[in-house]
């Protein structure tokens, strides 16, 4: 159990809620000031900040970090003969039976990731000084040596195979614990998500909790353009799971959805989001948004004023 959901059940009138937007407006503070100076993935932050603020102040059940504050160098792939090698995983805290266990599928949201564990001190403050450099783990399509990662993401839709399979090996072994899934809604076009969600509701993995983050957009444009996904909610339940459609903003919203009995079937949370939320200025590129590059130092300080006012 988090530090704030024992707060919570303690009877406190401590306020999730209130704590949970402050997380999220700094998560894409961070995440702005980084795009000013390099560019990045800007967008995927103002659409998911919502969800992984409640994700790693209420909604999981984490252990306390292992991972050093200053991220390390790369050390090579894991194997028998490679002693050095580290997981990001470490960042959220160890593998316990009674914790849960955090997948992170489309690993272009890493810089949204680390932000979050910078801002919750899981990471260092200046743990993005790294980012994306020659031999660093702090990479921005996330690996699994980075920082709060479990596994590489490999093609868009293998990470949730991997978390069935782990989800798979922890209810025969009944940990406690679940297996949560972050996944973005242009996965949901690759046959390979499906197949997961079939094999997880044939095995009654009621341990596994997803959260689609359905902010309408992918590298090629409008998901809708690129490929129609129609009813997310009527596919997951068609596919075996309980599932919820909720607004990716509200808070009480994602709490209500993500605590609600699910036996012996996965949960899936379709959240709703905006990929312009909280930076209004984004709007004028829409719906290009899957990367931030920026066209002319002019721009960069519109942006630069924007990270002021926030």
């Amino acid at each position: 159990m988090s530090e704030l959901s024992e707060i919570v059940e303690n009877g406190s009138n401590y306020n999730w809620v209130s704590e949970c937007e402050k997380l999220a407006s700094r998560i894409r503070k961070r995440v702005l000031g980084h795009t000013v100076i390099h560019g990045g993935y800007l967008s995927q932050a103002c659409s998911s900040a919502e969800v992984f603020a409640y994700l790693y102040k209420k909604g999981l059940k984490l252990g306390p970090s292992h991972g050093p504050l200053v991220p390390l160098p790369f050390s090579g792939t894991p194997s028998s003969k490679n002693s050095e090698h580290r997981s990001g995983m470490e960042y959220n805290g160890l593998r316990q039976p009674e914790y849960d266990r955090f997948f992170l599928s489309p690993t272009h949201y890493a810089l949204t990731l680390y932000s979050v564990l910078i801002e919750t001190c899981r990471l260092g403050q200046n743990g993005l000084e790294q980012f994306n450099k020659d031999g660093s783990t702090v990479e921005m399509i996330g690996g699994e040596h980075s920082p709060g990662h479990e596994t590489n993401g490999g093609s868009f839709g293998q990470t949730i195979s991997q978390a069935a399979g782990v989800a798979w090996a922890r209810l025969k072994k009944r940990d406690t614990g679940i297996v949560c899934v972050f996944l973005s809604d242009g996965e949901c076009q690759e046959g390979q998500t499906w197949e997961a969600i079939m094999a997880m509701s044939f095995h009654k993995l009621s341990n596994v909790k997803i959260i689609v983050d359905a902010n309408g957009q992918q590298v090629d444009g409008r998901t809708n353009d690129v490929m129609a996904l129609r009813s997310l909610k009527e596919k997951f339940t068609s596919f075996g799971a309980v599932s919820y459609t909720v607004d990716g903003h509200d808070l009480k919203e994602i709490d209500h959805a993500f605590t609600q009995s699910h036996n012996d079937r996965p949960l899936v949370v379709i959240a709703n989001t905006e990929p312009y939320r909280g930076i209004d200025l984004l709007k004028e590129r829409y719906p290009n948004l899957h990367y931030v590059r920026f066209k002319s130092e002019n721009e960069r300080k519109r942006f630069k004023k924007v990270l002021e006012n926030m």
